[in-house]
């Protein structure tokens, strides 16, 4: 069973909102393990001073004990506060997750309504075709669209080949470090600025390396690209303009037919649509960045917790302690064996923890990772209006078992992706006029006689269905950096002496 757009849409916002939940559970376990070492370590330290008390004379207790009981009373402090930190930044999280799901329900709202539009548009679409087949002006603005549209595909096709063969050709010259120094330092041209040595040294390597027969070719490469790029893009405006035109004329009919306030409320409802994409990446960038935040705080990586637990671990691992320690296994004092056994009891509760911190922590590494990707896939999917009611995806697995392979990473973000991309396709059928089938830009449908407003309006060129097979990135902007790529790992769990 075929995916209508706004089915697809709905069954990613699950996913993602899934995995944002499952994302805060783990921080939440990983956020009390850490805390459970942390109060594991201020227990070790007042056994530690009981063991202090039994153990060494007056002016050595005092030193001693003093320090220790200094550090804990920080840890204890800063401990508070972190945990009033952790739970302002999950206020936050929970905040703009109701956000999040409310702008989502609004968006889904507006996909029916934007349906009941395009429903009432198709009972005029016969008289409005009718009247439109006799309009000379029509025809010719409609084939001079479709004449432009065919070349300004052909012109990306040409710039996409041309830059395929740019990396594919152009490697060998990037691989030689020879030829890049000397391409970097502009050699060979009127840029390049050197002493007369090293204009000496670099004329002996471009000699060796036969730089001066190369170079022209490796800027070729890279020239004709950029060319294409161009004269392709310029191809684009000239269908736009070409397109404009043809929707004015079909404005024009809506509009004598009756349909003025219907075309009125479509247009304003994708415009709609448009804002709602936008304002909930924006709600999703300010939720990734707080989720990075409250990340960092439950795996234990407060500067100022850091500091307070290595303060105290170092003053319990001093060595007048470490003999102090190995002092009292050694004796029979019943009080003294007592402290030391529970003390070895912390320190292996404190390594019980280590294999679920670890865990927790890499767990949330990936979860953040794939929520990012499936955030990036879901822009792509509105950008393209692929949540468009006229769409629809003939894999009914997308949002099932392909999802999960994406998200045990059997699969990559950019392969989900183009499966979404092969699979869609716009309604058409009985319930349905094929001449209201939105327009795909930058290829011409010559069975078309005419399109309501059309969903490809702000990407011409870009999704059409000659679909790359190499898409490999995401056209999202992102105010924040790449997950999980942190390189410290949080205050120690360890311990002993």
């Amino acid at each position: 069973m075929a995916l209508s757009g706004p089915q697809a849409l709905r069954k990613l916002d699950k996913a993602i909102d899934k995995i944002r939940r499952e994302e805060q559970d783990i921080s939440r376990r990983l956020a009390l393990s850490n805390k459970k070492v942390a109060q594991f370590k201020q227990k070790e330290s007042v056994l530690i001073r009981q063991l202090i008390e039994l153990q060494l004379d007056a002016k050595s207790r005092k030193e001693l004990g003093s320090q220790l009981f200094g550090a804990e009373k920080r840890a204890h402090r800063v401990l508070e506060a972190h945990e009033a930190q952790l739970q302002r930044l999950e206020n936050q999280l929970k905040e703009l997750d109701e956000k999040i799901a409310l702008e989502a329900k609004n968006h889904q709202a507006l996909l029916e309504k934007i349906k009941k539009a395009q429903n009432e548009l198709n009972v005029l679409s016969k008289k409005i075709i009718a009247e439109l087949e006799k309009d000379l002006t029509y025809q010719k603005a409609k084939e001079k669209y479709e004449k432009l549209a065919e070349i300004a595909q052909r012109s990306l096709e040409k710039t996409e080949l041309a830059e395929k063969t740019r990396e594919e050709k152009g490697q060998p010259y990037r691989d030689d470090d020879l030829f890049i120094y000397l391409w970097n330092k502009k050699y060979g041209t009127k840029d390049y600025k050197a002493s007369n040595l090293i204009r000496w040294l670099d004329g002996k390597v471009a000699s060796l390396i036969g730089y001066n027969q190369a170079r022209p070719n490796f800027a070729m490469l890279n020239e004709i690209p950029i060319r294409l790029r161009e004269h392709a893009q310029y191809q684009q405006e000239l269908a736009q303009k070409a397109l404009d035109k043809v929707e004015l004329i079909e404005k024009r009919a809506i509009d004598k037919a009756g349909g003025k306030r219907v075309r009125k409320i479509l247009e304003q409802s994708q415009a709609k649509s448009e804002e709602l994409t936008k304002l909930m990446a924006k709600l999703e960038d300010e939720r990734d960045e707080i989720a990075q935040k409250y990340n960092l705080l439950a795996e234990g990586r407060s500067p100022e917790l850091e500091k307070a637990i290595i303060q105290l671990e170092k003053i319990m691992q001093a060595q007048n302690i470490r003999l102090l320690f190995e002092r009292s296994t050694i004796t029979s004092i019943k009080d003294d064996d007592n402290l030391v056994k529970k003390i070895e009891n912390i320190r292996k509760a404190i390594k019980e923890e280590e294999p679920d911190i670890r865990s927790y922590r890499e767990r949330l590494r990936i979860l953040g990772q794939r929520r990012r990707e499936l955030e990036d896939i879901e822009w792509e999917f509105k950008r393209a209006r692929f949540d468009d009611p006229l769409s629809s995806f003939s894999r009914n697995d997308l949002a099932g078992s392909l999802l999960k392979e994406f998200l045990s990473g059997a699969i990559s973000a950019a392969i989900y992706w183009q499966q979404w991309q092969n699979s869609q396709t716009w309604r058409s059928g009985a319930d349905w006029d094929s001449s209201f089938m939105p327009r795909k830009r930058g290829r011409s449908r010559k069975s078309r006689s005419f399109d309501v407003k059309s969903p490809w309006s702000s990407s011409f060129g870009r999704y059409s269905s000659s679909r790359s097979s190499d898409f490999s990135s995401f056209s999202r902007p992102r105010r924040s950096g790449s997950y999980g790529s942190r390189k410290n790992k949080g205050f120690k769990t360890g311990g002993g002496f």
